[in-house]
């Protein structure tokens, strides 16, 4: 597994009767992967992002920062 610092955004919608899985930080689409539960939702989040972040170093595209909250 790699060390990232994105933020995975997991929400339940109840018109796909799934959770749905997002990465803020990076354009385009807004939802990338599902499951049926927040556990499922997170393994597959986790591993879409790892793809994602593949995918864009196989193309030589720069990263998109992470958005980081310092908690206070």
């Amino acid at each position: 597994m790699m060390k990232v610092k994105y933020q995975i955004l997991i929400q339940w919608s109840d018109e796909d009767n799934c959770f749905l899985v997002g990465f803020p930080d990076f354009p385009g689409q807004r939802w990338r992967t599902h499951g049926d539960t927040y556990e499922e939702a997170f393994a597959n989040g986790t591993e879409a992002l790892e793809s994602l972040i593949l995918a864009y170093e196989a193309t030589g595209e720069p990263l998109p920062e992470p958005t980081v909250y310092n908690a206070a």
